[in-house]
């Protein structure tokens, strides 16, 4: 049976073309009715079709005729955003094989190099796709006239070059007509490695390793697994080795994509199980799964003693407080941010408590995309509606003391002698003709140790920047000046010391949580000031005046002021009315904004804080 399936992903920036391949894919393979057929059919979340991103990878049984013989092909789609490349990571532990996708209009891009080193490093089968070459085709045409096009003929050698391959090993395939689709699907077959058989364990009937999971009110936690060795079915029960928990599986199957149950899952397959465990924090990605008949007979120790080796832990980047909106809802956003972990395993939850939001938590993302999804998909998918903090990052700082880790700037003690930030090592790439333009960051951004070269007719830049700067608009600005043309890629480097202090905002005198940052000192009073004038912008008029002011080391360096909202005197007219009559009721009206001032309290949308992200 094993030497029958084949098991691979598809990698490529975002953009390329990925969820549309895999549409053709489906169609090619019948794996769903064409009545049911839509576009991104595995894009399953309302936020990956509503932006046209993958932000959750996908599997998928296919079955597949080949040289007269019928083969099972297990697809796993992945995103493209760097946020989510973690997905990405676990979806190359679970296949033997990756089609590396590149959009021919476009190229290499920064985060097809980061996938291709990802899939080289865990020992995949790569497949090299040039997609979208019908561009090239004319109307009236013969189909294959664009393979000679220069521009394809270009990018196939570029790929090659990178894959170590020949331009004859790189595919070429329309996600949008359909073209190549049964040649790149044959590859597969021909190309990807069957999936390796690992030993055989006494008393222990299959062992799996669990690359995802999602949460069902019915069934409990369902993990998706990758079955290494033996076999399990819907009758025997499962020991999750990690969080040492026993359990009677409710069901097994495939994703058809949807959810369709089986009697077994055989060695080399991709399935699910429905563990009949109502606890999230009892499944851990990366666990392994035993299937057993008998619990007299079963060795927890046995099993343990061959645990699979798992996942790095992802460590994350960006760091904000959620608070509940409704201080009576923290059971319901803790409750949802369990559930949601099981489906995003790369956010670390920490419970979080603030002097003016209350109780929340403190969440760890992998960059600034990650967290606004993971915000939306609490309000939409859970009816957690959220105030979140200013997102940072986490330094080093040092006391008389010693050392101490911090992410809030708000925990940053008096006596502090030095400030260490995380810094990140970042490739560029984009056309030629942009490279001034794309230089114009190390202005706006500290960026540093920048080295160009040249690929092709593109350009590669490499540098050193604080990893602070991401959760400011680097992504939008470099888009802008590149003209959407340029896409980057990063890795964590090591801490070096900033100048940098920490600035706090206030509104009528009142300190805002969650909206004290760290600014370099050399355009400390420069931001200060833009970030006093975008929250006069941002906050709305009340019946009194609202000073707003930003404040570091004990001396406010910006002020502005929103003036009151005035309320005219209708009764007098528009021009009429006794003058005495009138002052007596302005003053009463003016003790009733110093009554209600003194009893207000600022709030901040969580939309002003994306708007306070942004760099002018």
């Amino acid at each position: 049976m094993e030497s029958h399936i084949r098991n691979f992903c598809i990698i490529a920036h975002i953009d390329h073309g990925k969820s549309t391949l895999a549409d053709r894919f489906l169609e090619c393979t019948h794996a769903i009715e064409e009545r049911r057929m839509k576009a991104q059919y595995l894009d399953q979340l309302e936020l990956e079709r509503e932006r046209g991103i993958t932000i959750k990878m996908a599997p998928v049984r296919m079955k597949y005729d080949y040289a007269g013989e019928k083969y099972i092909l297990n697809l796993i789609d992945t995103p493209g955003h760097s946020d989510f490349s973690y997905e990405v990571s676990r979806a190359l532990e679970a296949v033997e094989g990756a089609i590396l996708l590149v959009d021919v209009t476009q190229g290499i891009q920064a985060q097809t190099l980061a996938n291709f080193h990802s899939a080289e490093k865990a020992g995949l089968k790569i497949i090299g796709a040039l997609n979208k070459v019908d561009v090239f085709q004319k109307p009236g045409e013969e189909s294959e006239v664009f393979l000679s096009h220069p521009e394809v003929a270009r990018m196939r050698e570029e790929l090659a070059i990178l894959l170590h391959q020949t331009p004859d090993d790189i595919y070429l395939v329309s996600g949008k007509t359909g073209y190549g689709i049964r040649t790149v699907l044959d590859a597969v077959i021909e190309k990807v490695p069957i999936p390796k058989k690992e030993e055989s364990l006494q008393t222990i009937k299959g062992r799996a390793l669990v690359f995802d999971s999602f949460y069902d009110n019915h069934k409990g936690v369902i993990a998706s697994i990758r079955v290494v060795d033996g076999f399990f079915e819907a009758t025997q029960s499962v020991f999750l080795a990690a969080e040492n928990t026993v359990s009677k599986m409710k069901e097994i199957g495939y994703f058809m994509p949807e959810l369709k149950t089986t009697e077994r899952l055989s060695a080399g397959e991709i399935g699910y199980i429905a563990t009949g465990v109502k606890d999230p924090g009892k499944i851990k990605i990366g666990d392994t799964v035993f299937g057993f008949d008998n619990i007299q007979t079963f060795s927890k120790d046995v099993a343990r003693h061959h645990m699979l080796l798992g996942y790095e832990e992802p460590k994350p980047v960006i760091f904000v407080s959620f608070y509940p909106e409704q201080s009576d809802e923290y059971d319901l956003l803790r409750q949802s941010l369990e559930k949601l972990k099981l489906n995003d395993s790369a956010l670390a939850i920490d419970p979080d408590q603030n002097e003016v939001l209350g109780r929340g938590f403190k969440i760890g993302c992998l960059g600034r995309l990650h967290f606004e999804i993971t915000a939306e998909r609490l309000r939409r998918e859970f009816g957690v509606n959220i105030v979140n903090t200013f997102p940072s990052v986490e330094y080093k700082v040092k006391t008389k003391n010693g050392w101490m880790t911090i992410v809030k700037p708000e925990e940053l003690p008096l006596d502090y002698f030095e400030i260490w930030e995380p810094m990140i090592l970042i490739d560029i790439i984009f056309p030629t003709k942009y490279l001034s333009s794309a230089l114009s960051i190390q202005q706006k951004f500290r960026v540093a140790e920048m080295h160009t070269e040249t690929i092709g007719e593109r350009i590669r830049l490499s540098a050193k920047m604080p990893l602070v700067e991401l959760v400011s608009d680097f992504d939008d600005y470099l888009k802008s000046v590149t003209e959407g043309y340029a896409s980057f890629s990063y890795t964590l480097g090591e801490y070096e010391k900033a100048e940098v202090m920490r600035v706090d905002l206030l509104v009528s005198g009142n300190s805002i949580p969650g909206l004290s940052r760290f600014l370099p000192k050399e355009s400390l009073e420069r931001e200060a000031r833009k970030m006093v004038e975008k929250l006069k912008t941002l906050l709305p008029r009340q019946q009194y005046s609202q000073p707003i002011q930003a404040s570091t080391g004990g001396r406010i360096v910006a002020r502005a002021d929103i003036p009151a909202m005035r309320k005219e005197l209708g009764i007098f007219g528009k021009n009429g009315g006794d003058r005495t009559r009138k002052m007596k009721l302005w003053k009463k009206q003016k003790r009733g904004k110093e009554r209600l001032k003194e009893r207000s309290e600022a709030t901040i949308s969580p939309s002003v804080f994306k708007e306070l992200l942004k760099k002018e």
